[in-house]
């Protein structure tokens, strides 16, 4: 089990781990060890995710998601298979604990007296040096 809060707790059964051959520098070991990580998750299938959580987590995806809703994470920044394994592993995490977050709602207020007078000043001051700039008035 990987537990993601306290109420999401993820089987193990529910991430496909394939390990795939890194790109990058490296010399021989990047020709001779597969040590990329490529995560699958089906999150669209997930029974472990509540149903406003699975959609926030499909959006904040992105690219990683496919039409079927699955989330494919590709880790490959370390040398080591099972440090590859864990770095998955964390970014599927983070990325769910983003879509459980739910943002502080907003509540409208309205402007001060003093911001509303300190706007009006300034625009009236901006008026007089624009009225400044034009041809001088012979009268």
């Amino acid at each position: 089990m990987i537990q993601v809060t306290q109420r999401i707790a993820l089987r193990d059964d529910e991430i496909q781990l394939s390990f795939i051959r890194a790109s990058g520098p490296g010399g021989q070991n990047v020709n001779k060890v597969s040590s990329a990580v490529q995560l699958r998750f089906d999150a669209a299938q997930s029974p472990s995710l509540p149903e406003e959580v699975r959609a926030k987590l499909l959006a904040l995806a992105g690219q990683r998601a496919t039409n079927d809703g699955v989330i494919i994470i590709t880790a490959q920044a370390h040398r080591s298979q099972e440090r590859n394994r864990e770095d998955a592993i964390a970014r599927l995490v983070d990325l769910i604990r983003q879509a459980t977050h739910k943002p502080k709602p907003r509540r409208a207020t309205k402007p001060t007296k003093g911001s509303q007078q300190r706007r009006m000043d300034s625009k009236a001051k901006r008026g007089n040096v624009k009225a400044g700039r034009g041809r001088p008035n012979l009268d």
